[in-house]
């Protein structure tokens, strides 16, 4: 991961740190203030934390925090600090906003457990005027990045894209400015992420076989990889049979294609029965013939004839991202050269800051 800075001049990683080796490990919490992002007052009565790192999340994940004192609503971000051969580095793990505590007395002291969203959620508690609009030709980026500014405290960090509206972009009635704007970056290709720091980027969107790793995660003598690991997946629904209708008042055409393959797993003839995908409503430049009917459809069944795996792992702490893609190589789980896409995290800011990993990757059923 490449140094973070605030306004491009507060550095915050300096050593180049090697997670397979022996360290020193702990962590700092400070306050952040909302007007200019940099850390202010150190918290040292935090107990525990846990964050949470989702992509299917509109607010891109969360984090909880055990303190020994009342706290306020604000910003906080979380340092892992690492020392090693005499060198000292911070890496933050995110910026949160803390909201009203709840608390527990033990009879000698009170106990607060804390709720906290990343600054996303500024973008989710307010809502566009009703029937607003941006017109079409309108450069998306440079107005959105604008958009974010006006309505959340948290830097932006800008993304060079020409791309323009084609149509006019209305925002619908329980469109919150979350919503609107990640729909609408959607629209030049890019996705909204936070880096670590809490800070906007945006990211392009690229599909998970174009992705390359970032870092493998194996089981050698020097992994970081923790020994247990799931590999949820499931056949259910998916088709050895398509059917494509194409109808016109001039013009009726109708393909069929049909996975009999014995070497496939899903097969008609090893399930023993057809599943069935039909496409009544095919899209199409121009008047198609026949031969692009069938061609449409025997690429369909090869597009749906992939299963989807979802894995989940522990390792010690090692800077990656969702939306990053890794190498598994866990020979001795069965998975080698695997590129999987992460989707979630859940960090433990205890000892190892161990986090636990949702990846994602698809394996071909059929040719």
């Amino acid at each position: 991961m490449p140094d973070l800075s605030l306004d491009g001049n507060v550095q915050v990683q300096k050593y180049e740190v090697n997670w397979h080796e022996s360290m020193q490990q702990t962590y700092e919490f400070y306050v952040v203030d909302p007007s200019t992002w940099k850390d202010t007052k150190q918290l040292t009565e935090v107990e525990s934390c846990s964050i949470t790192r989702d992509a299917s999340v509109q607010t891109l994940g969360s984090a909880s925090f055990d303190v020994g004192e009342s706290l306020d609503e604000c910003y906080v971000r979380v340092y892992l600090v690492v020392i090693q051969n005499g060198f000292t580095s911070k890496f933050p793990l995110g910026t949160y906003l803390l909201q009203t505590p709840s608390a527990e007395f033990n009879g000698k002291q009170k106990r607060y457990s804390i709720d906290a969203y990343t600054p996303l959620m500024e973008l989710k508690e307010s809502y566009p005027p009703i029937g607003y609009s941006i017109l079409k030709d309108t450069k998306i980026m440079p107005l959105a990045s604008n958009l974010f500014r006006e309505h959340m405290r948290a830097p932006i960090v800008n993304a060079k894209s020409e791309e323009k509206l084609y149509s006019n972009f209305v925002a619908n009635l329980d469109d919150t400015w979350l919503s609107f704007l990640s729909d609408l970056v959607a629209n030049a290709k890019y996705e909204i992420k936070l880096d670590e720091l809490g800070q906007v980027i945006f990211e392009p969107i690229v599909a998970t076989e174009s992705l390359q790793p970032v870092k493998e995660f194996n089981d050698d003598n020097s992994s970081i990889l923790l020994p247990t690991l799931k590999d949820d997946r499931d056949l259910y629904g998916i088709p050895n049979v398509v059917e494509v209708v194409y109808s016109t008042d001039k013009l009726h055409l109708h393909s069929r294609v049909v996975n009999d393959d014995p070497n496939s797993p899903i097969s008609t003839v090893v399930r023993g029965r057809e599943i069935v995908h039909r496409d009544s409503s095919p899209k199409f430049s121009g008047t198609p013939t026949q031969a692009i009917i069938d061609s449409y459809a025997d690429q369909l069944l090869k597009s749906l004839s992939c299963m989807e795996h979802t894995v989940t792992f522990t390792h010690s702490y090692y800077p990656v991202r969702v939306g990053d893609a890794v190498m598994l190589n866990y020979k001795r789980a069965g998975l080698e050269n695997v590129i999987a896409k992460i989707t979630a995290q859940t960090i433990k800011c205890g000892t190892g800051c161990s986090i636990q990993e949702t990846a994602t990757y698809t394996t071909k059923l059929w040719r």
